[in-house]
């Protein structure tokens, strides 16, 4: 199992460079497949049961899917300490 996990990392790493020259839309495809991907295998390291499966692969595929959208943009989003928040340019 660890020998699986370890090799599906190294892959997702490396197809990262793959990302460079992609449209908006295929962007977000890709942030939120890895994302998913993530999820399910953080699942799958902490031998959770099915509907924690599930569960994570749609919070993984969300944070994937906001992280596709601000690498587009540069923009993020700062927690102003008083509940509220400004954009600016991602650091």
């Amino acid at each position: 199992m660890r020998t699986w996990l370890i090799g599906a990392m190294g892959a997702a790493i490396m197809a990262l460079g793959a990302c460079e020259n992609l449209t908006s839309e295929q962007r977000t495809v890709a942030g939120a497949a890895g994302g998913a991907a993530g999820g399910l295998i953080a699942a799958d390291v902490f031998g959770a049961d099915d509907d924690w499966r599930l569960i994570s692969a749609l919070a993984g595929a969300a944070a994937g899917t906001v992280v596709a959208q601000n690498q587009e943009t540069g923009m993020c989003a700062y927690a102003r300490g008083d509940g509220t928040y400004y954009r600016a340019p991602c650091q």
